[in-house]
C-alpha cells in the first residue's frame, strides 16, 4: 500500500476519512466535509449511536450532494489525550476499516500535522501481510486498498519525517518475514543468506562456520546444534555510522530456527510455533536493517547465533557437560533450555572481539515470562539502572513496553551444579530470572548489559491495531528508538 501526503482539501470523488472528538464534535476538516455535503455528516451522526469514542467509526455510503463513494468518520476520543501512540493505533484502525470497504484509494483529512507521521506509521504497520504461500486466494480475498493519501496543512514536513520512519518499518517487516517463515525454508544456512542482503545497505557481514566456532571453543552453542543435520553459524553484522574510534554498542539475538526441545522433547501440541524461536535473531537483523536504512549516526554490532535444536543419535543429552567459549563449564540438565547456551557463547564472542560499551541481548527464552507478564510486556533484566531506564522509556515511546524483573544472589544460587561451574536451569521457581542470571555470568568488566525475554511478544495469536496476528516485529522499533535517543549525536 502506497502512503502519500497532500494539501488539505475535500476531494471531489472517491472515499474519504475524517475525524470527530468524543461527544461527536467534528474536527475542522470534517466540518468542511460536512459543509460540502450540505449537512449529511451531522445528520448521519445524529441518526446513529456514534459518539466519537476512540476507534469508533461511522460509514456513510454514497453521500448526497457530492460525488464521493463513501465517507468514514472516525472517533479520536479526547483531543487532549490523542498522542503519538493513539495516532499510530488510529492509523492501523483506519487501514483495516478501509481494506474492508473494497476501496482502492482513500483520502484521509488529518488536522493534527504534528502526528501525521505517526498516523502514517500505524497505517503502514497494519498493512503487512505474509501471504507468499497462499496459492488459492482469489482477487476478492486480498485487500483492494492500494493507496492512502493523508491530506494536511503542511504535507512536506510529514513526508520528510515519514521517509525516515519507513526505513524502520522496513526493518520491522524484515523481522516479521523472517519469523513467519517455516523452518523447512528458514534454517541456519538460509538465514545467513537472508542477512547477507543487508550488505547492500552498507552493513558489513562476517559469518563463522562450525569449524571456526570449534576453534574458538564455543562448546555451548555447538552442543545445541549437534543433533541437527543443519550446520550452525554465528553471524556478525556491523554498522559503522558513528565516530571512527567510538566503541560500538552490541545487540545479540538467539536464533534457534526450530526448537523441538532436543532430547528433553516438547509436547507435540503447539510445537509448530517453535519456528519463531529465532525471534531474537530476527529482531537484531531487522534492527540492523532499520539503522542502516535511516543512516543512523552510531556504531552498532549485531550478533546472531543460528542453530536448530533436534533430537537424534548425535544430540546433546541431559547430564552432558559442555565448555563455553568463556571457559566456564555447564551441566546441561534440560536440553530444552538451549537458547541460553547459544547466547552465552555469542555474548563472550562479541565482548572479546569488539569490546562494546554495552550489550542488549534478545531471545524468545522462557515460557515462564508468559506466565509472569502475559502478552502485555517483554521481560527486562539488567545490571545497570541507567540502561534499564533508557530501554523502558524507548519501549513506552513506541508502545512496545517492557517490565523490569529482579536479579540477585539467591536466584544465581539456583544454578549451582554438583559437577560443573553451573547448571543450565535453576528449577521451576523464577524460571525467567534464573535464565537471565545464567546469561549475566558471561558479562565481563561490569559492562552495562540488558536481557530482553520476548517469548510473549514475538508472536501474537490475535490481531492488534498495528499488526495482524502472527509475527509482530516487537523489539525493532523499541531498540531503534533506544539507539536514536541515547547513542546518536
Amino acid at each position: 500500500m502506497k502512503i502519500t501526503f497532500s494539501d488539505l482539501a475535500v476531494p471531489a470523488s472517491g472515499a474519504v476519512v475524517a475525524f470527530a472528538t468524543e461527544g461527536g464534535d467534528l474536527m475542522p476538516s470534517a466540518v468542511a466535509l460536512d459543509e460540502a455535503t450540505k449537512g449529511v455528516v451531522t445528520r448521519a451522526i445524529k441518526a446513529s449511536t456514534f459518539k466519537g469514542k476512540f476507534g469508533q467509526n461511522l460509514q456513510i455510503l454514497s453521500p448526497a450532494n457530492v460525488e464521493l463513494s463513501r465517507i468514514v468518520i472516525f472517533g479520536i476520543g479526547s483531543e487532549a489525550e490523542f498522542d503519538v501512540i493513539a495516532a499510530q493505533k488510529l492509523g492501523g484502525q483506519v487501514t483495516l476499516a478501509a481494506q474492508a470497504t473494497g476501496e482502492k484509494e482513500v483520502v484521509v483529512l488529518f488536522d493534527m500535522d504534528d502526528l501525521a507521521c505517526d498516523f502514517a506509521t500505524g497505517c503502514a504497520l497494519r498493512d503487512y501481510r505474509f501471504d507468499k504461500y497462499r496459492t488459492t486466494e482469489t482477487k476478492d480475498d486480498k485487500p483492494a486498498l492500494k493507496s492512502v493519501s493523508i491530506a494536511l496543512k503542511e504535507p512536506k514536513e510529514a513526508k520528510k519525517q515519514f521517509e525516515s520512519a519507513k526505513k524502520v518499518i522496513d526493518g520491522v517487516f524484515f523481522t516479521r518475514d523472517l519469523v513467519s517463515e517455516p523452518a523447512n525454508v528458514l534454517h541456519p544456512e538460509s538465514f545467513v543468506a537472508e542477512v547477507r542482503a543487508l550488505e547492500k545497505l552498507g552493513v558489513e557481514i562476517d559469518v563463522l562456520d562450525e569449524k571456526e566456532m570449534k576453534k574458538l571453543g564455543m562448546g555451548a552453542l555447538l552442543g545445541v546444534a549437534q543433533g541437527s543435520a543443519q550446520k550452525p553459524y554465528l553471524v556478525v553484522m556491523r554498522w559503522n555510522g558513528g565516530k571512527k574510534k567510538e566503541a560500538p554498542i552490541a545487540f545479540v539475538g538467539k536464533g534457534v530456527t526450530f526448537d523441538t526441545g532436543g532430547i528433553s522433547i516438547k509436547p507435540a501440541a503447539g510445537m509448530e510455533d517453535m519456528k519463531f524461536d529465532m525471534g531474537g535473531a530476527g529482531v537484531v537483523s531487522g534492527l540492523m536493517k532499520a539503522l542502516a536504512g535511516r543512516n543512523a549516526k552510531s556504531n552498532v554490532i549485531g550478533v546472531i547465533g543460528l542453530v536448530e535444536n533436534m533430537p537424534s543419535s548425535t544430540a546433546q543429552r541431559p547430564g552432558d557437560v559442555v565448555t563455553s567459549m568463556s571457559g566456564q563449564t555447564i551441566e546441561v540438565i534440560n536440553t530444552d533450555a538451549e537458547g541460553r547456551l547459544v547466547l552465552c557463547d555469542a555474548l563472550t564472542y562479541v565482548q572479546e572481539k569488539y569490546d562494546p560499551s554495552l550489550i542488549v541481548d534478545l531471545a524468545t527464552l522462557t515460557g515462564a515470562i508468559i506466565i509472569a507478564l502475559g502478552h502485555e510486556n517483554g521481560g527486562l533484566f539488567s545490571n545497570n539502572d541507567d540502561l534499564s531506564t533508557q530501554i523502558t522509556n524507548a519501549g513506552l515511546a513506541v508502545n512496545e513496553p517492557v517490565w523490569r524483573l529482579p536479579l540477585g544472589k539467591a536466584y544465581d544460587d539456583q544454578l549451582k551444579s554438583d559437577i560443573a561451574d553451573m547448571k543450565n536451569v535453576g528449577g521451576r521457581p523464577a524460571g525467567s530470572i534464573t535464565a537471565a542470571q545464567f546469561l549475566k555470568r558471561f558479562i565481563t568488566k561490569d559492562r552495562p548489559w540488558a536481557h530482553l525475554d520476548i517469548a510473549a511478544m514475538a508472536w501474537a495469536v490475535k490481531d492488534s491495531d498495528v499488526a495482524p496476528k502472527g509475527a509482530t516485529g516487537y523489539g525493532v522499533r523499541l531498540l531503534d528508538r533506544f539507539v536514536a535517543d541515547n547513542h546518536e549525536a
